[in-house]
């Protein structure tokens, strides 16, 4: 399973092809736009959230309710390119004063205009925007769907923004979702919820925005998925890669990550068990779920670092790209954090990579054959 979206911050639309899709899944508009609410929610977001309404339409790919083995495509409409057709014209001659000159610090504006030659950051900053995530989730709304019939869960939780953080981390297997869907900061503890919520506030008075961390986490896996033979196809790779392609995000660990090159080994490694009704088993998951680039059966706990968004409202020091003096970078309609939205975004490209590599063990055209290779391998190693 893959996707390619197209589509810019104030077109008139986002769309997400998914390719490489398995017959007989179930899937509705009620599927995506579950999640797209989702990643429209959260304190902090700025205006552009009040105007939008995120809902998925789907194109292709689905008939009767199922998916039919063709690429599915999806397309979100953009409320506000009613308001943008004049600067967003595909066609006509470019509106001078609607030029961005003055590139942001932290953002694609500068790096891209010097890649394409480009006079004009919204060339860039309209695509680099992280508007686009929209059409992700909704292609892990697909992808969600798929996991789910294999008995599958992708679930995430914010523990920090700005410096407010959320001591005594729990296992974060043990994480509820509902309590996480319950805040609008998606912190399952309350006390630091608000705590959060007063730190936002305080960068919105400031003209500060903030990042944060938070956890990603599946359950239900077997193990085995990804590869130790070839770099490539080591799961751990893929996951980090797809997060990171995430706009703003910094750094991934898995399990406890930089925290175990700090100790010794054997407060490291996760020791093996086995029962004859549950057959091998760990008895922690200090890896995160993964060893040598697969599953090993535990659930799977990434940890992502966002950093605080570019745009800021008391902006920083930049240069006219048209007269090479100083100015103050350019201001978009922003939000001061977006870090609940994030992690909503990193469960669906953790939800692709992972349906992948599904179907890379199991099969990739059918359903109910996918669904019957898991079951014969469950068996055969006892689980």
């Amino acid at each position: 399973m893959r996707f390619v979206t197209s589509g810019e911050s104030h077109g008139r639309a986002l769309t997400t092809i998914v390719s490489d899709v398995p017959s007989g899944i179930p899937f509705s508009q009620d599927k995506i736009d579950h999640d797209l609410a989702r990643r429209q929610s959260g304190y902090g977001r700025g205006g552009r959230m009040s105007i939008e309404h995120d809902t998925g339409r789907v194109l292709s790919g689905v008939r009767y309710g199922k998916t039919i083995g063709s690429p599915v495509t999806i397309t979100i409409s953009n409320r506000d390119w009613d308001n943008w057709v004049e600067i967003m014209s595909q066609t006509g001659e470019p509106v001078e004063a609607a030029r961005v000159t003055t590139p942001r610090p932290g953002h694609a504006d500068l790096p891209g205009m010097l890649k394409i030659g480009s006079h004009d950051a919204r060339d860039i900053l309209e695509r680099a925007s992280a508007r686009e995530t929209a059409a992700r989730v909704a292609a892990g709304a697909l992808a969600k769907a798929f996991l789910g019939e294999l008995g599958v869960s992708v679930h995430s939780f914010v523990y920090a923004i700005g410096d407010v953080v959320m001591q005594g981390l729990p296992d974060p297997a043990e994480v509820s979702p509902a309590t996480v869907e319950e805040s609008d900061v998606r912190c399952p503890d309350a006390d630091v919820a608000e705590r959060m919520r007063a730190a936002i506030d305080s960068a919105r008075a400031a003209g500060e925005s903030l990042g944060g961390l938070y956890c990603v986490t599946a359950r239900g896996l077997v193990p085995g998925l990804g590869t130790y033979a070839q770099a490539d196809g080591r799961l751990d790779a893929e996951l980090a890669a797809a997060v990171i392609s995430i706009p703003a995000m910094k750094g991934v660990e898995f399990g406890d990550g930089f925290a175990a090159a700090l100790r010794v080994g054997s407060q490291v490694h996760d020791e093996i068990s086995h029962e004859k009704t549950r057959g091998f088993f760990r008895t922690s998951n200090r890896a995160g779920g993964l060893e040598g680039g697969m599953t090993n059966g535990q659930p799977l706990v990434m940890h992502v670092a966002m950093k605080p968004i570019p745009t800021l409202m008391k902006p920083l020091a930049t240069v006219n790209i048209d007269t090479l003096e100083p100015a103050d970078a350019s201001k978009e309609r922003s939000d001061v954090c977006a870090v609940p939205a994030a992690a909503v975004v990193a469960e669906a490209e953790v939800a692709v990579v992972l349906a992948r590599a599904y179907m890379r063990k199991f099969g990739a055209d059918c359903l109910s054959d996918i669904r019957l290779a898991v079951q014969a391998y469950r068996s055969r190693i006892a689980l």
